[in-house]
């Protein structure tokens, strides 16, 4: 027991340690959980892109995404180009504050908020680099059965950080009954996309 414990423990921290931050990503997913729009299938989305990853970076692929700079340089320009886009976005709604509220606002459809966080997610080459590469890569030093327990591992701290994060950001439904929280955290928002663009630019200039 302790044999698969370990392995499954050391998957759950890496992974936890690695999508517990503010990124685009976490952003979008918050910010459709405080207006309760489409919360279930972002969530699943979410787990699915790192279950997906993972299991193929313990598979061996990320050898070959780390072999393939062009590929991760054009992955680069594109999601600057729309985490950036998603930045202006934000921007336009902290400047509007009566259309942050969410019985004004219109909810995103299923399928646009759908194809969004599919964008901010899979443009961002960072994703590939720590879920596939690392993640992935670290699960090649376990034989046999203890990977399976890192990778489960792994995927068990995505199923419960975008859970909570989806479906507990309706507690703070109090707070942002008021615009101006809303205008804040559309800065907020808007801050880290600019900045996430920035960082993608500057890797591959």
């Amino acid at each position: 027991m302790n044999t698969m414990l370990a392995p499954a423990l050391a998957g759950f921290a890496l992974m936890a340690g690695l999508i517990v931050a503010i990124g685009a990503q976490n952003a979008f997913i918050l910010r459709q959980g405080l207006l309760r729009a489409n919360v279930g299938l972002l969530v699943g989305i979410a787990i699915g892109i790192d279950a997906t990853l993972v299991i193929a970076g313990a598979a061996g692929f990320g050898g070959f995404v780390h072999a393939h700079a062009g590929v991760l340089k054009f992955i680069s320009w594109a999601g600057a180009a729309f985490i950036a886009g998603y930045g202006v976005l934000a921007v336009r709604r902290a400047l509007h504050p009566a259309s942050l509220l969410p019985p004004e606002g219109v909810p995103l459809t299923r399928v646009k908020a759908a194809r969004t966080l599919l964008a901010v997610s899979l443009l961002n080459p960072h994703v590939y680099l720590d879920t596939v590469v690392l993640v992935g890569g670290i699960a090649g030093r376990y034989p046999g059965t203890a990977r399976g327990a890192y990778t489960l591992g792994a995927i068990a701290a995505s199923v419960l950080w975008f859970s909570t994060l989806g479906f507990g950001a309706r507690l703070l439904g109090p707070v942002f009954a008021r615009p101006m929280a809303w205008r804040v955290l559309d800065a907020v928002i808007a801050l880290i996309m600019f900045g996430i663009a920035a960082s993608l630019v500057w890797s591959v200039i």
